[in-house]
């Protein structure tokens, strides 16, 4: 029997068998037979759904390595998104627009996809402004994991004056008479911005359960079919799992979702690790959700933040007692684990740990090394060796300014070695470690593995390190897959794979590079069913219930998927000008030539934000 087929399509398979291919034949969720339309028509049957894609790229769902799904679907109905957003006027007019919106006592976030290198004007907004936009409202803007701007009234909420004292790792910045501005700082580390986000009103349970679901289907718009949860601070197990868990019981899951556990408190994470052990296992659950292992921190004396505004830090001396006592019980329970570790420093110390381990307990299962800016050829081989990956995520689209002048030009040029690691046969995995510091838009990341371009347009790489169009796919489906465990099942078109699929607006691998990040999904497919129609298939996309609360930016304002940035004349103009002229701007009287063509002087607060604004922000 056959319940779908797809043709009249230019189908991107990964599978060398049949590498392009125009119709597929779909049974009981799973792909039943790949070819051309006359090998697959013949097989219709008079049930059967017959869908002519109209000579539309399809590839297979894409799958996120490195995300943060659960978290992020508790807060998405909450989050104001800056993505795609061409102007720090645009993003002022949406701030103002939603604190009229959002009521007492809850906040206006933006949390994070966002990059001041994105805007036309080149610079941040100013505390001034955000104020000015939202006087009584509470404001949280984080930016990075380098800062985040609260305005008047949300000092206010949270009771930060003159006499708070700076927590551990963090600074409140202060004016020349000691009051804080709003802004604060990580001084190394973020936790000063994500307690403070934490203080935030949550959502009701019935509400989080809405939020989950638009976030799915914000990325189902986006071809998304697969995640890997990477855990978060906050996030409990299993308490904070209610809400996907009880939504796959009822079905209503249109992604599939393997989660990690993620220890939650400094100096018990082996205790976290011990109970769980006892709780689950890998692979505990079904096909649309399934645990996955430990991480991404298995102790908290491992993070090392990747705040490219400051000094890479240095881990504290028990770190390797500390990791080794738990990585021996994942070991011994023959768990996949993965672990945040941006640079190669960290990476280092962290594969003496595992050698050591996998030296009296041998590693039976996968291990996952997440995000490796800087890693080196010596410690991919180490990786390689244990058996273990790398999950790479688009960060340094959003960093790599800031990197540049902090390490220089020519070491961002393998920040991070993306074509060694894949010339060295180590599984590498795309992603997006959204939402609080990159967009969950897939591509967003595809475009920068395919240019080398971060958001603002810089070039960060050389030829030799950018991927063609289908390495980029391929590490974001069959690549990802490994990383779950599911190579077998997801990340192809081939026989007896899931069909998890996605129909593109735009065919990837014919438009201009600069097109690529607009690309969506016309027509998402999860286990042989829609989850997702735009375009002409839009007859067929699954009804919604409206966003709650109603409050929500949601409900307010386009989505970044939906979104296609478009200057106004005069913010066309000033762009223009950066582009090509030399002389001052008219709005500051600086020369903004320098954020174009130099790397920045970020290192001199002062300098940075004169070239790219208004000095008086942060002089």
């Amino acid at each position: 029997m056959v319940d779908t087929i797809l043709h009249n399509g230019r189908f991107t398979t990964l599978d060398p068998e049949t590498p392009d291919a125009t119709a597929v034949a779909i049974a009981a969720g799973r792909i039943t037979q790949v070819g051309h339309d006359r090998d697959i028509m013949p097989l219709a049957q008079d049930d059967t759904d017959v869908i002519d894609l109209g000579g539309r790229r399809v590839i297979p769902g894409l799958n996120d390595s490195h995300t943060h799904l659960i978290r992020g679907g508790l807060y998405y109905n909450m989050e104001l998104r800056w993505e795609n957003v061409p102007s720090v006027s645009d993003a002022l007019a949406m701030l103002k627009r939603q604190a009229a919106n959002t009521p007492a006592p809850q906040w206006v976030r933006v949390v994070g996809g966002w990059s001041e290198f994105q805007f036309a004007e080149r610079r941040m907004p100013t505390l001034e402004e955000i104020n000015h936009a939202a006087p009584d409202t509470p404001v949280f803007i984080l930016h990075l994991y380098g800062s985040a701007m609260l305005n008047r009234a949300a000092l206010r909420v949270l009771g930060i004056t003159k006499e708070t004292k700076d927590p551990p790792g963090g600074v409140i910045e202060r004016d020349a008479r000691g009051h804080p501005t709003g802004m604060l700082i990580a001084k190394p580390s973020a936790l000063i911005l994500y307690s403070t986000l934490a203080k935030g009103p949550s959502l009701s349970p019935e509400d989080q359960r809405n939020s989950t679901l638009h976030f799915m289907r914000e990325l189902n718009r986006l071809g998304v079919t697969s995640v890997i949860d990477a855990g978060g601070g906050g996030q409990n197990y299993p308490d904070d799992y209610d809400v996907v868990s009880d939504l796959n019981a009822e079905g209503k899951l249109t992604l599939r979702i393997a989660y990690n556990l993620f220890a939650q408190t400094p100096g018990a994470e082996l205790s976290d690790y011990e109970r769980w052990t006892q709780m689950t296992e890998p692979g505990a659950g079904d096909a649309m959700l399934r645990m996955n292992g430990a991480g991404e921190n298995l102790t908290w004396s491992a993070a090392d933040f990747e705040n490219f505004l400051e000094p890479r830090p240095d881990l504290a001396p028990t770190m390797e007692a500390d990791l080794e006592k738990i990585v021996s019980l994942l070991a011994e329970n023959e768990w996949p684990f993965r672990i945040h570790a941006t640079y190669d420093e960290t990476i280092d110390r962290f594969l003496s740990v595992f050698e050591r381990v996998n030296g009296h307990t041998p590693f039976k299962t996968r291990f996952i090394i997440d995000h490796a800016e800087t890693i080196t050829p010596r410690n991919i081989e180490r990786i390689k060796a244990l058996g273990g990956g790398i999950a790479s995520q688009h960060r340094m689209a959003f960093q790599g300014e800031y990197f540049i002048d902090r390490y220089g030009a020519e070491q961002t040029k393998q920040t991070p070695p993306l074509r060694s690691i894949l010339d060295t046969g180590t599984p590498l995995g795309g992603g997006t470690d959204a939402t609080r510091v990159a967009s969950y838009d897939p591509w967003v990341a595809i475009k920068w593995l395919c240019t080398g371009q971060t958001v603002g347009g810089t070039p960060l790489y050389d030829d030799g390190n950018l991927l063609s169009r289908e390495e980029a796919v391929a590490i974001w489906t069959t690549g990802s897959a490994w990383f779950s465990g599911e190579q077998d099942r997801k990340g192809r078109i081939a026989p007896d794979m899931y069909a998890d699929l996605a129909v593109l607006s735009d065919d990837l691998m014919s438009v201009q590079d600069d097109a690529i990040r607009r690309i969506t999904s016309v027509l998402t497919l999860v286990n042989g069913a829609v989850v997702w129609a735009d375009a002409e298939f839009a007859p067929r996309c699954p009804p919604m219930p409206p966003v709650s609360p109603e409050w929500g930016p949601p409900a307010h304002f386009a989505s970044p998927a939906e979104r296609q940035p478009a200057l106004s004349p005069a913010l066309a103009g000033m762009r223009a000008c950066a582009d090509g002229c030399a002389s001052g701007c008219g709005l500051h009287g600086h020369n903004h030539q320098i954020a174009w063509a130099n790397p920045l002087p970020v290192h001199d607060r002062k300098s940075f934000w004169g070239a790219l604004g208004c000095s008086c922000f942060m002089a």
